[in-house]
């Protein structure tokens, strides 16, 4: 494994990663003049030598999906090919009786957000509620299922408080219904700690991206199952299938498929490594804070996440605080829309109270991540939550903040 040093106590890797320099290197073999820099699409020597990297890079992609490469679509972003799974999947049956969606509530925006803009277009969407530690009930699923629903899209691990759903199970349900119905996975948090296997998981589409697993911004991946009738949502000279125009970015793809690569191999040791870590993380802030609920499920969770809400105090001060006393970098909710002051809309599906919501921190650890940073956090996070406390006009009891019946 890479070993980097920062100044920085970086704990955001939900948000993003640095990319590997491993990644990198290869990376640039397709960037610079005396590389391979050519258009895939153009029949010359360059051009064809950077078409059989791209072909290379996607059947290195297929064998770590157990798939074929002719269902690998390279994307710009997770949620480019989420879009292309949802709108794909809904353009190509707007004549269909089928036009009910199933997702969940505490779906990144990028499936929230399609979902709410196929509502607009004539389809029915229904957003299933979660139990208290986030995860998808499959009796609830079964029991939203129609004969005119289409696709089901539910999230593999949460992007917030790092519960992992079971998807096959949820997949089953769907199967054994005899509904037909499509099953999409976004896996962009799942990939290089859990099973990404499509053979073992069952689904029709899958979406990961590049810089959640130390690969470079700007590319992502769509897996769709041989069959599946999808219609492009960008237009032009009709790469990657007819499905996603534009020129292919190579030294992404390239970089995207090492970093993968990379990732698997080296997954049963930093996931052992990371568990560690977070639990030590988890169980020393909880036993020196007082008023803290761990939120996301206590095991059924990604190795590198530990969402905590501090009570009577606000999520984006914390963040503030840890950041310029001690350089560590957290989150107070998605990197997607902390810019807001809205309370994270998982939380709130957790059945927590907004005082919760608002005050919840995300800390994802990395392969930077040292036993030293975690002690550095675990030494400063109690005075910093003191000194706030001391200025909060809120005192809850932990009863009232405790999971809302549903």
């Amino acid at each position: 494994m890479e070993k980097i040093s920062l100044k920085e106590i970086y704990l955001d890797n939900a948000a993003t990663t640095y990319t590997d320099k491993r990644v990198v290197d290869e990376m640039l073999k397709y960037m610079s003049g005396d590389g391979v820099y050519g258009n895939p699409g153009s029949f010359n020597t360059i051009g064809l030598k950077a078409k059989k990297a791209l072909d290379d890079a996607r059947q290195r992609a297929a064998n770590i999906l157990g798939c074929n490469s002719s269902e690998i679509i390279f994307t710009g972003s997770g949620t480019e090919s989420i879009n292309l799974a949802l709108q794909g999947i809904a353009r190509a049956n707007m004549n269909s009786k089928k036009k009910h969606i199933i997702t969940s509530k505490v779906e990144h925006k990028a499936v929230l957000e399609t979902c709410e803009y196929l509502e607009s277009t004539g389809f029915k969407v229904t957003y299933l509620d979660v139990d208290e530690f986030g995860l998808v009930k499959p009796e609830k699923l079964g029991a939203a299922l129609t004969d005119e629903t289409l696709l089901v899209s539910i999230m593999y691990a949460n992007n917030e408080v790092g519960s992992v759903n079971n998807i096959p199970e949820l997949v089953k349900v769907c199967k054994e219904s005899g509904k037909k119905v499509l099953f999409h996975t976004d896996a962009c948090q799942a990939a290089g700690y859990l099973d990404i296997n499509i053979k073992n998981l069952g689904v029709d589409l899958m979406t990961i991206n590049a810089s959640k697993l130390y690969g470079p911004k700007g590319v992502g991946l769509l897996y769709i199952r041989q069959g599946v009738v999808l219609k492009p949502i960008i237009i032009g000279g009709g790469q990657e299938r007819g499905l996603r125009s534009g020129t292919e970015n190579v030294a992404g793809i390239v970089g995207f498929v090492k970093a993968l690569e990379i990732a698997e191999q080296e997954k049963n040791s930093e996931v052992k490594r990371l568990t560690e870590l977070r639990d030590y993380l988890i169980k020393n802030l909880m036993e020196k804070i007082p008023k803290v609920l761990l939120n996301g499920h206590p095991m059924q969770r990604l190795p590198n996440n530990a969402n905590l809400s501090f009570i009577d105090v606000e999520g984006e001060a914390i963040m503030l605080m840890m950041n310029e006393v001690a350089g560590i970098c957290a989150s107070s909710g998605s990197a997607c829309t902390s810019k807001t002051l809205d309370p994270s809309h998982v939380i709130l599906a957790l059945g927590r109270p907004y005082e919760v919501a608002h005050g919840s921190i995300r800390f994802t650890l990395g392969r930077s991540t040292t036993k030293a940073n975690i002690d550095k956090v675990i030494e400063v996070l109690p005075g910093i939550i003191e000194k706030l406390r001391e200025i909060s006009p809120v005192n809850l009891k932990m009863e009232e903040v405790l999971p809302i019946g549903k």
